[in-house]
């Protein structure tokens, strides 16, 4: 009784201190304590609830019909492949293009295809080769479908001839339609990026956490749960399998009648039932789209492939356009300074050389959507602070050479090739990212106007560079006639008011003047019918990249106009 008194008095007496110490608390924090309290607990049933609703990529539906879309895109860009590299003439592009289009002709016959390749993955010593075996002796031969097992070498291997294995395995994987991905443990961040490249390349993934006996039963599941986790979003959790492909052998006691004991040791059956019974259900329910995923992936790569090398000739084919203008652009402020810096280097845009580049990656603007362009790239560069910084780095290169620093106009020339430069490579750049549109996005543009100016920013090459153009200017005479189109810029007094560095702008399309000329697209190109979706042989007319002459002269006529003012 007194025991439970004492319990009694002591709860009191804490109680009261609680209720003290929490009416202390409410007295410093005020009204804020209720707000604290609701959000804490709206937090924490957010956290507890609320779970990532994130679509698995490779459940994106593949249908035949889009399969046969890539198809069609796909030899479209290697039909202007051909026809850009036969116009030019290029040694071994013939050769190239021809492997591109016999590997569009195996994609389609692989349409047909019934049997279905599973191909096993993974770093060294995980097991592949063991599953593999299993499952062509233990599976295979019991089900239905037609089924192609192989192993591929080794991923991650540090040695040289590693590299060799995993091109190797990268092919097997590109001619598999179904990959087992297996590892002994948790992934590594090396093994998520292969997992993603998988599924990127519509490759049906299932993960085979191997060698299971060697962790206890806790282990096991803690395991497997990470490995669900952090495919979250790219793997199905029940793409997520536990096996044991080739256990541990177990020790067993025997004790006999006349008191001795016998051991010895057992090899106990490959535990791989979890592994057959999903490949079966993804047999059965999606059987053909596991071939119709793979040939989308493929020919999704070699869109790529074909394109990358479309970008480089097209890339190579624009440089000399890039320089033609910057040189003639910076004899022009060379020989007729502007008393404003920032305005020449704004008005050194060329709306030609817009023109131009957007003709040789197949855009045909006009001459007044090449002036908007134009000038919507000297604001951006103004308002990025790329005048100012460029300005900056050459004026002191230049002034190591002390006779070329007073020459009349050497800054002023300089700083206009090499803005003129940047400007050139972003519209590049620009145009290789997009496809047959023909609106410039002013946010991405920016963007990219950022990248190309980090690339050409570094010492050496503004020094390379600024040599280069007082060897221009120095040595070579200026040309009698200039074909430059200079734009009307906002003044640089206004444009530096609103400068910042990493300014943002708004996400909208430039408005272009309507064109004059004629559209171009892929299909009339390759003498394709306007909504054929059939593929078709390439035209043999070359292309035309050059401006007609009445173009020609009225940039010239105009820029001689402007200058004599």
């Amino acid at each position: 009784m007194a025991l439970s008194l004492r319990s009694w008095v002591l709860g009191g007496l804490g109680l009261a201190a609680s209720i003290w110490i929490l009416d202390g608390i409410t007295d410093w924090l005020g009204e804020w304590v209720p707000a604290i309290v609701l959000g804490s607990g709206a937090a924490w049933a957010y956290l507890s609830f609320a779970k990532p609703q994130r679509q698995l990529a490779y459940r994106r539906p593949v249908t035949v019909e889009r399969v046969k879309t890539a198809l069609v895109e796909a030899e479209a860009v290697v039909n202007q492949l051909a026809a850009e590299v036969k116009e030019l003439e290029i040694e071994g592009s013939a050769q190239q293009v021809s492997e591109f289009r016999t590997q569009l002709h195996e994609i389609l016959a692989e349409l047909k295809r019934e049997e279905i390749r599973l191909v096993a993955m993974g770093g060294k010593r995980v097991g592949k080769t063991t599953l593999t075996q299993l499952l062509q002796t233990q599976w295979a031969k019991d089900i239905s479908h037609k089924i192609f097992l192989e192993d591929s070498p080794e991923l991650f291997a540090a040695a040289e001839a590693g590299l060799s294995m995993e091109a190797e395995a990268w092919r097997l994987a590109k001619v598999g339609d179904l990959v087992l991905f297996v590892t002994e443990g948790d992934l590594t961040e090396s093994q998520l990026q292969a997992i993603k490249k998988l599924t990127e390349a519509h490759r049906r993934t299932v993960v085979v956490f191997n060698k299971q006996d060697q962790y206890l039963p806790k282990e096991q599941a803690e395991i497997l749960t990470k490995i669900r986790d952090r495919l979250r979003g790219m793997i199905a959790p029940e793409d997520v399998v536990s096996v044991a492909g080739q256990p541990r052998p177990m020790k067993v006691r025997q004790h006999q009648e006349d008191g001795s004991v016998q051991e010895w040791l057992e090899e106990p059956e490959p535990q791989i039932t979890d592994l057959t019974t999903r490949l079966e259900t993804i047999l059965a329910t999606e059987g053909q789209k596991l071939i119709l995923a793979s040939s989308l992936g493929n020919v999704e790569a070699l869109k790529v492939d074909a394109k990358v090398k479309l970008n480089q000739v097209r890339r190579d084919r624009a440089m000399p356009i890039i320089e033609r203008a910057q040189w003639v652009i910076a004899g022009t402020a060379f020989a007729n300074p502007f008393p404003a810096l920032d305005l020449l280097a704004t008005a050194a845009i060329s709306g030609q050389m817009v023109v131009e580049l957007s003709h040789l990656y197949q855009k045909k603007f006009s001459l007044e959507q090449g002036k908007t362009i134009a000038k919507t790239l000297a604001e951006l560069m103004v308002k990025l602070g790329i005048v100012e910084v460029s300005t900056q780095a050459i004026g002191v290169v230049l002034k190591t050479n002390a006779i070329t620093y007073v020459a009349g106009g050497a800054l002023q020339g300089v700083s206009a090739a090499y803005l003129t430069r940047i400007a050139g490579l972003a519209l590049v750049n620009y145009f290789e990212g997009e496809g047959e549109t023909t609106t410039i996005r002013k946010d991405r543009l920016q963007n990219i106007l950022k990248q190309v100016f980090q690339q050409n920013q570094r010492s050496a090459f503004i020094q390379g560079f600024v040599k280069q153009a007082i060897d221009q200017l120095m040595v070579k005479p200026q040309p009698t006639q200039l074909t430059v189109e200079s734009v009307e810029v906002t003044p640089a007094t206004q444009a530096h008011n609103h400068q910042t560095e990493g300014a943002e702008v708004a996400d909208e399309a430039i408005a272009l003047p309507s064109a004059e000329l004629q559209p171009l697209q892929v299909r009339h190109r390759l003498n394709l019918p306007s909504q054929t979706t059939t593929l078709s042989s390439v035209s043999e007319k070359p292309s035309e990249t050059e401006l007609s002459e009445a173009e020609q002269l009225a940039i010239e006529e105009e820029s001689l106009e402007i200058l004599h003012r």
